[in-house]
């Protein structure tokens, strides 16, 4: 059962984007003629809208004693603690305060973020940059699910 889970899917406006290019991919095939119209706006829809579901696909997951981030997947006990980051301080952390060794799951359509250590002395990773539309409630979910916590 999950704690938190979140898919950071792409905003409706790329959706709409999309289809405009396609749109204009019609008007750039339509002098060739009705097929190669139609299989242009056939392949060029489906190319489209795989390119997007794929991109806005990636979820983050707290369940099962783990913090699931796209791919990765974190053992709860090797994560310190989760500071939800409003806009601003989002911008500073995937800018001018970032760290190259940081995991960072970015969406630039989505402006807020969390960051959380990582305890382990192992991982050379200092900490994940984790963009996400609720940050005060992913934070809320690795406090909670610590194996530390009060």
């Amino acid at each position: 059962m999950s704690v938190y889970e979140e898919r950071l899917t792409v905003p409706r406006s790329w959706w709409v984007l999309a289809l405009l290019g396609v749109a204009l991919l019609g008007v750039a095939l339509l002098p060739l003629g009705p097929v190669p119209l139609l299989a242009g706006l056939a392949a060029g829809g489906a190319l489209a809208g795989a390119a997007l579901s794929a991109y806005g696909s990636v979820r983050i997951r707290v369940a099962a004693g783990s913090l699931i981030a796209g791919q990765a997947r974190i053992p709860l006990t090797a994560l310190g603690t989760a500071q939800a980051l409003d806009t601003d301080q989002a911008r500073d952390w995937r800018g001018p305060r970032a760290d190259a060794r940081a995991h960072m799951l970015l969406r630039a359509y989505i402006p807020t973020a969390v960051r959380v250590e990582v305890a382990d002395p192992q991982d050379p990773t200092p900490y994940l940059y984790l963009s996400t539309r609720r940050p005060e409630r992913l934070a809320a979910a690795l406090t909670a699910t610590r194996p530390d916590a009060d």
